[in-house]
């Protein structure tokens, strides 16, 4: 199958493009390598994709339609995982203007290229950051997500309402999933597994916020990887139970459009103190430690309920914090010569 990776040089994406070419799909991958953070690591990601004689590199930003579109007649895909994006919540504080155009200008691009090729399967990346003011723990699809906190998750829970109109409108099976803090080898150096041990090598303090009260569904790379591939494999469908479509409909599911959105977690969250007393063992380094106080547009707590996605594709993340924590310290030190 020919499948399209968006952000097949960023954490996620390059991990799933990687994988589909081990399984023997045909892969075209589009990255702008932006510099939200270093393009060295963005191009080493790179690297390990065009090696493969099954992958096509298309280096351009997924808003600009211009270039996109001859780069996907070109290739013709059947499937999309669309996983580009700008992320973090912090940095949309500061830049709102680059979400808009990477979340909102770029997102419809790909829905538009998943309309005008007619792709079986629209995979979508949310976050868990949309659920916002939620307190209700574990969340849970159907608590909906009207409360966002900041520019980020507000860009994401439009692309989960802007997916389920194009399913409505032109029958494009799309699925989003609320992914849960995802690390591992390869991360992304604007998350804390990747600054603190960074800081912790260096001899510097790391700063932690909220004053460590902070707990988060720490989620290893290989299951999100998994799971994703799997829902890949089942697209959506409108909901049998047509109730589903009356006054009051089920927030994740849609009985007029084949849209279905899904946490992706470990359902399992870990006081981020805990998790650095883990990265100090595996680093035999003590963390000197800044408490800062609570960042704007951050929450206190994730927690991943994951029971609506295991009933769908029997998805169950399986990597213990401390087996993710001692493989991304091996890579890490691997990587960077520490």
């Amino acid at each position: 199958m020919r499948y399209l990776v968006t952000g097949s040089a960023g954490f996620i994406g390059n991990h799933v493009a990687l994988t589909l070419l081990e399984r023997g799909h045909e892969v075209l991958g589009v990255d702008n390598l932006n510099s939200y953070y270093d393009p060295r690591l963005k191009a080493a990601r790179r690297a390990r994709l065009t090696a493969k004689p099954s992958y096509q590199d298309a280096e351009l930003d997924i808003a600009d339609a211009a270039a996109l579109a001859p780069a996907l007649d070109a290739f013709q895909p059947e499937r999309i995982l669309h996983l580009a994006a700008q992320a973090g919540v912090r940095y949309s504080v500061e830049n709102p203007t680059a979400y808009a155009d990477s979340n909102l200008v770029g997102f419809t691009n790909i829905l538009e290229a998943a309309r005008a090729h007619g792709v079986d399967h629209l995979v979508y990346a949310s976050t868990s950051s949309v659920y916002g003011a939620n307190a209700r723990a574990p969340f849970e699809e159907r608590h909906g997500a009207a409360h966002p906190l900041s520019f980020y998750a507000a860009t994401k829970r439009a692309n989960e309402a802007m997916a389920h109109a194009y399913a409505h409108l032109f029958k494009i099976p799309c699925t989003g999933l609320r992914f849960f803090t995802v690390y591992g080898p390869w991360g992304r150096p604007d998350m804390a597994l990747f600054k603190f041990p960074a800081a912790m090598l260096e001899g510097r303090p790391i700063d932690v916020y909220n004053n460590g009260q902070m707990a988060r569904d720490f989620t290893y790379i290989d299951d999100i990887v998994g799971g994703v591939l799997a829902v890949a494999d089942h697209p959506a469908r409108p909901a049998a139970d047509h109730a589903l479509a009356s006054a009051a409909p089920d927030p994740d599911q849609s009985g007029v459009a084949p849209h279905r959105l899904f946490n992706i977690g470990r359902g399992a969250p870990v006081e981020l103190m805990a998790f650095i007393r883990v990265l100090e063992e595996k680093l035999g380094r003590k963390a000197e430690i800044n408490f800062m106080p609570m960042q704007p547009g951050d929450v206190a707590a994730t927690c991943a309920s994951t029971d609506a996605l295991e009933a769908a594709v029997g998805y169950r993340a399986t990597t213990p914090v401390e087996e993710g924590v001692s493989r991304f310290v091996d890579w890490y030190r691997k990587h960077y010569g520490v």
